[in-house]
C-alpha cells in the first residue's frame, strides 16, 4: 500500500500548507511519531480519536516518497498502522480536503 492519511484539524491543515511540512499533532509529539490510517481505517480513527470535531482535514499521503520513516505497526485491535518517525513534508501529500462522508457515514478521501 502505497497511500496512508492523516486526519487534521483546520489549524494544522493551515500550518502544514503555510510551513511546507508537519511535525506532528500533540499525540503525535507525544508517541514519537505521526499517526497515520490506511484507506480502510480512517473512518474508525475519526470516529475514535475526533468525534464531535468539526473542521476536520484529511490529506492523502504518499508513503512511498517518505521511504524508511514510515514504519507499519501494531496498534487498535493488532492493527497494522503506518507511521512516520519524521516530519511530514507537504511534497509527500499527494490530495487534501476537507472531510466529509458518504451517505453511510463512511469518511470519503481525498
Amino acid at each position: 500500500m502505497s497511500t496512508a492519511y492523516k486526519v487534521l484539524t483546520s489549524e494544522q491543515m493551515e500550518s502544514l500548507l503555510r510551513d511546507g511540512e508537519f511535525s506532528g499533532a500533540p499525540i503525535d509529539l507525544a508517541d514519537g511519531y505521526i499517526h497515520l490510517s490506511a484507506a480502510e481505517q480512517v473512518t474508525e480513527t475519526v470516529d475514535k480519536h475526533f468525534a464531535g470535531q468539526t473542521g476536520l482535514f484529511v490529506a492523502a499521503v504518499d508513503l512511498t516518497a517518505l521511504g524508511d520513516a514510515v514504519k507499519w505497526e501494531p496498534s487498535r485491535g493488532g492493527q497494522l498502522f503506518p507511521h512516520v518517525y519524521a516530519v511530514l513534508p507537504l511534497s509527500a501529500c499527494t490530495a487534501h480536503g476537507p472531510l466529509a462522508r458518504d451517505a453511510y457515514g463512511a469518511v470519503l478521501l481525498p
